[in-house]
């Protein structure tokens, strides 16, 4: 694995940038500054918007470097074509980075984003990310930060307390159940254990009908029991609406409505739309884990090679730096960075300008907002956002 300080020197790079590099310091070119612009071209088919994430991981890389870098705040929810991010400098002093800048950016933001179209859909009922087992173990506080960022109200990884202040939240596996060789039993240990500050929540499809297991667990458990989880392979399933029915019918009818009901195991959208009626919450992996990937491009759009900004890029792109302001209703308008800011929004309103400096000469201008601060600006945005 490469270490932090091969990546802060940009050694997580590919070849062609590194010799990109070299020939402009032998050919003398190494002084030539330029605009690099982060953007973004295309979103993955019937997405409307992406969350911005990774601003401040990306940025890290950059400080102590002779550059200044303007970007929109992270956790910013953004359409196609928007301008995310700008890096102003010797293009020899970023040549190195380009390629772990955007890894950073696309993989945070395309969690980010699917985490919280998965809120969105689920609306007030609690979503947890339980999604660590279908990824590297290296990058498992990144799924962790980034879905969270996303507006999901948990995740389950150990270390995220240590690194990420974030308290761990999930229930119990199969293999507790399974070693015991007696679900009773089980949940009886777990909440003698973990059941003494709150009710445990009981895993209850392990090796008889879900509607017998969790009435069993409400009778054995009562007031320590504050909810069931569902976790039925997909052989034994059918319709998970109904088998979540019956669970809840069965729990009221006997006295247990306050009991919740928690459904895991193969989660994604079309499963939240269907269940989120009749479930109390979700724990959602996989589905979050490898999201669709969401395009970031990084391009130089201006070019001062010693006299005045040329505006200037490849085919298909759009030259110039430049910045993103939002009109009411979550409506963005493109202007030039350098240019005057539009006096009024297309039907009524101010504009905002969201692009902002942020570092000057490798050092933050502006402070970085914490990741609670920045959860709470995407859930902020979700109540317009529409999907």
């Amino acid at each position: 694995m490469p270490s932090k300080d091969e990546i802060l020197n940009g050694l997580v790079t590919d070849v062609y940038f590194y010799r990109t590099k070299r020939i402009l310091e032998e050919a003398g070119l190494q002084d030539v500054r330029v605009r690099m612009e982060v953007h973004s071209y295309k979103l993955p088919r019937d997405y409307r918007w992406a969350v911005f994430a990774g601003l401040a991981e990306a940025v890290s890389l950059l400080e102590g470097k002779d550059l200044d870098v303007y970007a929109i705040p992270e956790g910013t929810l953004y359409g196609e074509k928007a301008p995310l991010m700008i890096i102003e400098g010797k293009y020899a002093d970023m040549a190195m980075y380009e390629t772990a800048i955007l890894g950073i950016l696309r993989h945070a933001t395309s969690v980010a984003t699917k985490a919280a179209r998965i809120k969105k859909l689920a609306g007030d009922k609690t979503v947890l990310f339980f999604g660590l087992r279908s990824s590297h173990p290296s990058i498992s506080l990144v799924l962790d930060k980034y879905s969270y960022m996303g507006g999901l109200d948990g995740v389950s990884g150990l270390l995220a307390e240590k690194y990420l202040g974030l308290e761990p939240k999930g229930t119990m596996p199969h293999a507790l159940i399974i070693t015991f060789g007696d679900q009773v039993e089980a949940w009886k240990w777990y909440a003698k254990i973990y059941g003494k500050d709150s009710p445990i929540i009981a895993l209850v499809d392990t090796f008889l009908d879900e509607r017998y297991e969790a009435l069993l667990a409400a009778k054995e458990l009562g007031d320590k029991l504050g909810g069931v989880r569902l976790d039925t392979p997909g052989s034994r399933r059918g319709r998970m609406k109904d088998i979540v029915e019956e669970v809840r019918w069965t729990l009221n009818i006997n006295g247990y409505k306050n009991v919740k009901i928690i459904v895991s195991g193969g989660i994604d959208e079309e499963e939240i739309i269907e269940l989120r009626d009749v479930v109390d919450g979700f724990g959602v992996g996989t589905s979050i884990a490898w999201p669709k990937n969401v395009d970031i491009s990084m391009d130089i759009v201006e070019v001062n090679r010693g006299g005045e900004w040329e505006k200037i890029t490849k085919r298909g792109k759009l030259p110039g730096a430049k910045a993103l302001y939002r009109c009411p209703g979550m409506r963005d308008i493109v202007r030039l960075l350098d240019e005057q800011p539009p006096d009024e929004c297309p039907g009524g309103g101010t504009p905002v300008k969201l692009t902002r400096k942020i570092m000057e000469k490798g050092e933050l201008v502006a402070p970085l907002p914490s990741l609670e601060d920045v959860r709470k600006y995407v859930l902020k945005q979700l109540e317009e956002a529409e999907i």
